[in-house]
């Protein structure tokens, strides 16, 4: 049954409008483009070559001594299982092309997203302006963002890549502004209090305390581009995504139960190591703290013994306990006291 026409007395050339930015964009800025795609292209190729050029076996080997460096032996047993399954159902390159793209576009992602991040968390008005172009980027669906990223970067692996960053950009900045703004105010006051520039209360106070909101920001930013793969692989990208949807153009259950279990292989992979990588810097700061309150609580015992010592020296001669900080008089106060103690015990011996 066809919908029925509905007549409305006006048209509003939106699609037209876009199109005619994107083609301004192409034509005045085509150069800047093909910069950006051999970049881009470089990047994934160097580090796809690295991934590919030794022998699985070695590329196993390194990912299972990580994984024990992180999480223990566990870890590296579930990681020698699973990249050896991959390896058994001959997606071992197209493995490694994914892991090549995620990794690419992850980072990028990432290295935008902090300052991005920063920015909003230290400034109103622009979290004011990223916030609606944040849930923008969330709300629109995926697969519109490779229409401009194919006209602008053509066929390949580039569009995917681009794609997926503006895909995976939007949870590193949230959880960087959540995790700078949740510091606590009395903190920042301290630094304050003390000089520090607002660089370095950015750097030593307000960054290592919101390292674990950003970390999950980070992961986040990892699994959204690994759900992006086989969107990428429309467009030429390869990797498993090029077999998902192979398979999927096929009917062909076989690779697609391959390339799927592959891709859940490296998104466990990729989400067990950054969480480990989270929960050591969660560590770290609660060891300082509980060092900082030790050291606080000795130096606050000396201080009020000290204290008390020089508020009795103070009583005997206050002009000289206020020029002299009563240390020395707390010192000879108490060695008088052990010099009249001596005496009375050799009187009562006699």
């Amino acid at each position: 049954m066809a919908a029925a026409s509905v007549d409305v007395p006006f048209r509003i050339p939106l699609g037209v409008w876009v199109k005619d930015v994107v083609d301004f964009i192409t034509d005045g800025f085509g150069g800047l483009f093909d910069v950006i795609r051999v970049i881009f292209g470089g990047l994934y190729e160097l580090l796809d070559f690295i991934l590919t050029a030794p022998p699985f076996w070695a590329v196993i080997l390194v990912a299972v001594v990580l994984a024990f460096l992180a999480r223990g032996w566990r870890m590296a047993a579930g990681t020698a299982v699973g990249f050896l399954l991959i390896a058994g159902v001959a997606q071992w390159e197209n493995a490694m092309d994914t892991l090549a793209l995620v990794l690419v576009a992850s980072v990028i992602a990432v290295v935008l997203s902090v300052p991005l991040g920063i920015l909003a968390a230290r400034s109103k008005l622009a979290s004011t302006i990223i916030k609606p172009v944040l849930d923008f980027m969330q709300t629109m669906p995926a697969f519109v963002y490779l229409i401009p990223a194919l006209i602008l970067f053509r066929v390949g692996v580039v569009p995917g890549i681009v794609a997926t960053i503006i895909f995976a950009l939007a949870p590193g900045v949230r959880l960087t502004e959540l995790g700078i703004r949740g510091v606590d105010s009395e903190v920042v006051e301290a630094g304050q209090a003390f000089g520090a520039s607002p660089f370095r209360i950015l750097r030593q106070i307000q960054l290592p305390l919101a390292l674990p909101s950003i970390m999950a920001g980070v992961n986040q930013v990892i699994m959204l581009s690994l759900s992006m793969v086989v969107i990428a692989g429309m467009v030429g990208a390869g990797g498993l995504g090029g077999d998902v949807v192979a398979s999927l153009n096929r009917i062909d259950i076989r690779l697609g139960a391959e390339a799927g279990i592959s891709v859940v292989i490296i998104a466990v992979f990729l989400d067990r190591m950054t969480a480990a990588l989270g929960q050591k810097r969660r560590k770290r700061p609660r060891v300082a703290q509980t060092s900082r309150a030790s050291t606080a609580e000795s130096t606050g015992s000396d201080a009020a013994a000290g204290t008390s010592a020089v508020g009795k020296s103070a009583a005997m001669s206050p002009a000289k306990a206020a020029f002299d900080g009563g240390t020395s008089e707390s010192g000879s106060g108490t060695n008088a006291g052990a010099g009249e103690g001596r005496r009375g015990q050799e009187a009562a011996a006699r």
